[in-house]
């Protein structure tokens, strides 16, 4: 045996061949601790297999996995003054946006967009925690009011989906005034006769929880996720004792009547699908394979003065 040939060489070889290993390949859940390969989280929609936890998932994903085909077109949103307090603390607030962008590829902390679910015509807004904590600044009230204007024009409803900290303490008190703005927002599509539906994910929290986040003519909640305006960890320091089991989490709302469903990740489409067609009087939804939808843009507005409710027959129609 030649032990050159047959040892040392393919040993050398294989180092020199040696593929490196992505980094990315696994995500360790943070609940159990079970390392998941990454095409079967994705598979999976960013949900554990072994314990069921709820794993944040972008705006984009959540897009793909709600509409038909994966087919959508994005509303625009008017963009706000840039930085209107000047506010620096450790960073400058410029900086802060350009740093958050870079590292989410996203232009702010809310996506809009408009599609079919099952041919169910809607429109969809989603906030993004991994932007500044999905912190609701004046971006995030220009979106909300532009998700409402373009559901009340084009007759469709709306479902938010929130994940945020609270308002953005670098735009002060113009972050707090995106509460009645939201709030006079939702008003608009009660005006109109459009459903509401919000479902709130994990974290949940601040001035998103005491204004839009709670109006929805229903509410539905991903398990476990946290729902509160102040933590539990601020309630407990203040009132010195010691919470419940559970306290703030979506079970615990669920069960003292907060909200109204609990709605694991993977079932969230068809039962948004339902629970639309039911508020909108549209019949059951056909599941199977669909033919791609119409472009979102192709569908023409509804006119200015369109009323909240379809025209009765006319009355001068024999």
């Amino acid at each position: 045996m030649n032990w050159i040939t047959n040892y040392v060489r393919p040993t050398i070889n294989s180092i020199f061949s040696r593929r490196e290993m992505p980094e990315n390949l696994w995500t360790k859940c943070p609940e159990c601790g079970t390392m998941l390969f990454h095409r079967e989280l994705a598979d999976s929609l960013q949900v554990c297999t072994n314990c069921g936890h709820h794993m944040p998932i972008s705006p984009r994903e959540r897009f793909a996995q709600l509409f038909d085909n994966g087919l959508y077109a994005e509303v625009s949103v008017p963009e706000p003054v840039a930085d209107p307090l000047q506010f620096r603390d450790q960073k400058k607030y410029p900086d802060r946006l350009r740093s958050a962008q870079r590292t989410t590829r996203e232009s702010e902390a809310m996506l809009i967009a408009e599609g079919e679910m099952l041919r169910t015509p809607v429109v969809v807004a989603a906030q993004d925690f991994s932007f500044m904590g999905g912190s609701m600044g004046m971006y995030v009230g220009n979106a909300i009011i532009a998700a409402c204007e373009r559901a009340v024009a084009r007759r469709r409803p709306l479902v938010l989906f929130s994940a945020a900290g609270g308002a953005r303490m670098q735009e002060g008190i113009l972050s707090l005034m995106q509460m009645p703005r939201t709030t006079v927002a939702v008003q608009m599509l009660r005006e109109a006769g459009l459903p509401y539906i919000v479902v709130l994910t994990h974290p949940t929290t601040g001035g998103v929880t005491a204004s839009y986040a709670m109006l929805g003519d229903v509410q539905i909640a991903e398990p476990n996720a946290l729902i509160c305006f102040a933590g539990p960890r601020v309630i407990e320091q203040t009132i010195r004792e010691k919470l419940p089991e559970g306290f703030q989490r979506a079970e615990y709302l669920l069960e003292h009547g907060m909200l109204d469903r609990v709605t694991p990740r993977k079932r969230m489409r068809d039962e948004l699908v339902t629970i639309l067609r039911m508020l909108t009087g549209a019949p059951p939804a056909v599941h199977g394979e669909l033919p791609a939808p119409a472009a979102a843009s192709e569908t023409p507005p509804a006119p200015e003065n369109a009323s909240a409710h379809p025209p009765g027959p006319d009355p001068k129609t024999p």
